[in-house]
């Protein structure tokens, strides 16, 4: 399928693309990507280096003439996000990805696409490997893990990079030159519970939830979708209430920072409270597709017999982890007040697992002001403290704070609108960009972040508009050639 791709335009574009998706590249596990990059430099006999960490930093002198120009860091992640459909056949760890064209999209058979941060990667690596594309002094810089936690980002030494300019290459709307973002903080509540055998008069029953269209959970939390964790927490309540069941085991959501699309629950019933039960969860789907016909008109229930399990958590558990769910906050907190249609802090219950005496939940709390980031953190924490788990807050990191009065800001703007008649969209956003935590490095760098339409991230409906990256691609490239001369502490 990666040959319909490759003949593309611009065709060394794409075919960098495909070469990259046919490498696995899952966060935390990129040697792979690594090497990929390290013999891409190599075969063109450029400068590489790979840090302590893992980051690739690619070096490229500047095309003749333009040696005084200011040196810029062009800037993209290796990892993707890792998320496939509950009966797509798929191994991430040896696999490459199945991409197809379908009109103006490109598309993965499905899973992920790998377009967030692919095309970004593959953008720099046509320019690096281009004869013919005019550009100041560069480095190409390649972060790991940026999905679960920047540590890419937070492992780059001061000193490495010599640009001026950083171009980060991660935004996914053609429209917006991004100049600020959201920092966030992981918390983690997770205990044991007490078991017991299942009564001898139930049966169980397996209830899956699928169908919603999950997402980012920076990008897509404003848009109100529906999150499987809350929707199947609901249904627990639901049954808790009316029926005798039990409760063996929860598999919902998978990363924290992808809106959890599908949960499954295995609960047991007395035989005779079996097919009421199964009704009433039918009803209750009627009720999540009327809520959500909007924003995920897919959604459905799936209710069958299972083996009975080896155990069920005691009552009174059930009951205080429901509640605890039921209070966890969810969404959007608080939009901001100085930039209108920006989010301003939200939490993604993102990943609930619970079974055979343990349970462990991940959120991911994001904001664009680290004190109520900080805040509404310890909010989501309160609703597990109170059932006695253990909470963990880490991998924080800090927001981008906008520097819009950066001469490279005014430079691109003003291009925008010359090439394609309308102004930018110069903004913030709600998803986490590396920008922060490399600007805290190095703060006297400019950096500004743009790139192609990339639609539904996150999840196996993840598509890239062909059109709109022809489009990033031409911005790019004026880009590269406007970039204002460089300033007297400049080296290359």
């Amino acid at each position: 399928m990666s040959e319909q791709i490759r003949t593309l335009e611009p065709t060394a574009l794409w075919n960098h693309f495909a070469d990259l998706n046919a490498v696995p590249r899952p966060s935390k596990k990129e040697e792979r990507v690594i090497q990929f990059m390290v013999d891409f430099a190599n075969g063109l006999d450029l400068d590489v280096l790979v840090d302590e960490v893992g980051n690739v930093i690619i070096s490229k002198p500047a095309t003749p003439g333009m040696e005084d120009r200011a040196p810029v860091v062009l800037q993209a992640h290796l990892d993707m996000v890792h998320q496939k459909n509950s009966e797509t056949v798929f191994d991430f760890d040896s696999e490459g990805i199945r991409m197809y064209v379908e009109g103006d999209w490109v598309k993965a058979k499905g899973t992920t696409l790998g377009s967030d941060n692919g095309i970004g990667v593959a953008m720099i690596m046509a320019v690096l490997s281009s004869t013919d594309i005019p550009h100041p002094p560069l480095q190409g810089l390649f972060t790991i893990d940026e999905e679960t936690g920047m540590t890419g980002a937070k492992g780059l030494k001061e000193g490495l990079l010599k640009g001026e300019i950083m171009l980060n290459l991660d935004t996914e709307d053609d429209d917006e030159l991004t100049i600020g973002c959201a920092g966030g903080i992981d918390v983690t509540a997770a205990g044991e519970y007490e078991t017991e055998d299942v009564p001898e008069d139930h049966v169980a029953l397996k209830v899956s939830i699928t169908g919603l269209k999950g997402g980012h959970s920076g990008g897509d939390i404003h848009i109100g979708r529906g999150n499987a964790n809350k929707l199947m927490n609901r249904l627990l309540s639901m049954a808790a209430e009316n029926f005798e069941i039990c409760l063996a085991s929860i598999d919902g959501g998978s990363l924290r920072n992808a809106i959890p699309r599908e949960s499954f629950a295995v609960i047991t019933v007395p035989t005779d409270e079996k097919d009421e039960l199964i009704n009433a969860i039918h009803e209750l789907e009627a009720v999540y597709q009327n809520e959500y016909r909007t924003t995920d008109p897919s959604l459905a229930i799936r209710v069958e017999d299972t083996a009975l399990p080896d155990n069920v958590a005691m009552d009174y558990f059930m009951a205080d982890f429901i509640l605890a769910v039921y209070a966890c906050p969810n969404g959007v907190f608080r939009m901001s007040p100085d930039m209108p249609g920006l989010t301003q802090t939200s939490n993604n219950l993102a990943r609930i697992l619970m079974q055979n005496g343990q349970y462990k939940v991940s959120c991911l709390t994001r904001s664009s002001i680290d004190t109520e980031k900080i805040d509404y953190a310890a909010s989501v924490a309160a609703s597990f403290v109170l059932m006695d788990a253990e909470i963990e807050l880490e991998g924080e990191y800090p927001g981008w704070i906008p520097r819009p009065d950066a001469p490279i800001i005014q430079v691109m703007s003003n291009l925008y609108e010359e090439l394609f008649g309308s102004p930018a969209k110069v903004s913030a956003t709600h998803g986490g960009l590396e920008c922060g935590i490399i600007g805290a490095k190095y703060p006297d760098m400019a950096m500004i972040s743009f790139g192609p339409n990339i639609r539904d991230p996150h999840s196996p409906d993840e598509r890239c508009q062909i059109s709109s990256v022809q489009k990033s691609w031409k911005y790019l490239l004026e880009t590269l050639k406007r970039i204002p001369g460089a300033s007297s502490r400049s080296s290359v």
